[in-house]
């Protein structure tokens, strides 16, 4: 079976409503069909994979079971070829900006007009819509040498790369980007890094040259980027750049999901054990729950996007029963 693509202005009519196309999202579309279910699957991104297609396609995932060694591509197509399998509705390039529960029935308005319902929806959107931290020596510089995000190693090859921050993007970027760069720095407010301790140590046995307490504080050039200077102590020097990674996180927000009514807290919504929310009918799973324990893992994701499609269909069919027997049981 094939996937079908809605057009602008529809209105589409489904069993279960999934709001977000990445890892999750794609898992849950498939744990549905396997469940007997009609999907929807909505995202305001053009393509499918969410966070790992839009921002870092090549880096290597090394936390999902049974794949010790894979890039984010390869994972996003074999979770679109699995999620293919439950022929789901994709209405892509489109924001859910409104829903609403009546009965048994629940809406979602899309901000191009389109309405789908549904029986029950599962929110798998990750942590919303994100904007990169600013890197205010960066101003104007954007697409002349400066970057928030790596889906692609190729443009960086034989270049001085210059990555600003201390999380696991900066330290996974510095790794893949070492190999096939003229140059690596890394370039750290603080001391201490957020990043995973083996990625750190793998990164300080590289060619990398770590700089700490310190901050990019000009950019220099004249259609591109040719050099940088960096502030360690108060004291400036400069180096050699054709690229800046500004790896500072992101600022998340969930935009009209805020006026949900949805329980939340800390930009995150609110689930119980069955991932069930405060809204009758709405589910939600992946990095944009939020119950104690959570740990915010693609693997931690699947297990919840099962969950929580098992307690829909119960929702949506009374009827059903919330374990459905093992897939590899066969018919």
């Amino acid at each position: 079976m094939s996937p079908t693509e809605t057009s602008s202005v529809a209105t589409v009519e489904t069993d279960l409503i999934i709001i977000g196309a990445g890892p999750t999202g794609l898992f849950s579309a498939y744990y549905a069909g396997f469940r007997g279910l009609r999907v929807a699957m909505i995202d305001s991104l053009p393509e499918l994979g969410g966070q790992i297609s839009a921002m870092y396609p090549e880096k290597a995932i090394l936390d999902v079971a049974g794949f010790p060694h894979v890039k984010g591509r390869d994972l996003v197509t074999g979770l679109v070829e699995q999620a293919n399998t439950a022929n789901p509705t994709y209405v892509l390039g489109r924001s859910a900006v409104s829903l609403s529960v009546d009965g048994d029935v629940v809406t979602v308005g899309l901000d191009d007009g389109t309405t789908v319902r549904g029986a029950a929806v599962l929110i798998t959107a990750g942590i919303g819509k994100f904007s990169p931290r600013a890197l205010p020596a960066a101003d104007g510089w954007t697409g002349r040498g400066v970057e928030f995000f790596v889906p692609s190693f190729a443009p960086y090859a034989d270049k001085d790369v210059v990555i600003v921050g201390g999380g696991d993007s900066a330290f996974d970027w510095a790794i893949h980007l070492e190999p096939i760069a003229k140059s690596v720095t890394l370039v750290h407010r603080r001391d201490a890094f957020r990043a995973h301790e083996r990625s750190v140590e793998r990164v300080r046995q590289s060619s990398v040259e770590i700089i700490t307490r310190a901050e990019v504080s000009a950019l220099r050039g004249q259609d591109c980027l040719e050099e940088v200077e960096v502030t360690v102590d108060g004291e400036a020097t400069t180096r050699p750049a054709q690229a800046v990674v500004a790896a500072l996180g992101f600022i998340a927000d969930l935009g009209p999901m805020k006026e949900w009514g949805l329980q939340l807290e800390k930009r995150h919504v609110v689930v119980d054990s069955a991932m069930r929310t405060n809204l009758p009918r709405v589910f939600a799973a992946g990095d944009i729950t939020e119950y104690p324990g959570k740990v915010r893992l693609i693997a931690v994701g699947f297990g919840e996007a099962a969950t929580a499609v098992n307690n829909a269909a119960v929702a949506i069919d009374p009827s059903a029963h919330v374990f459905p027997g093992h897939s590899s049981e066969g018919s």
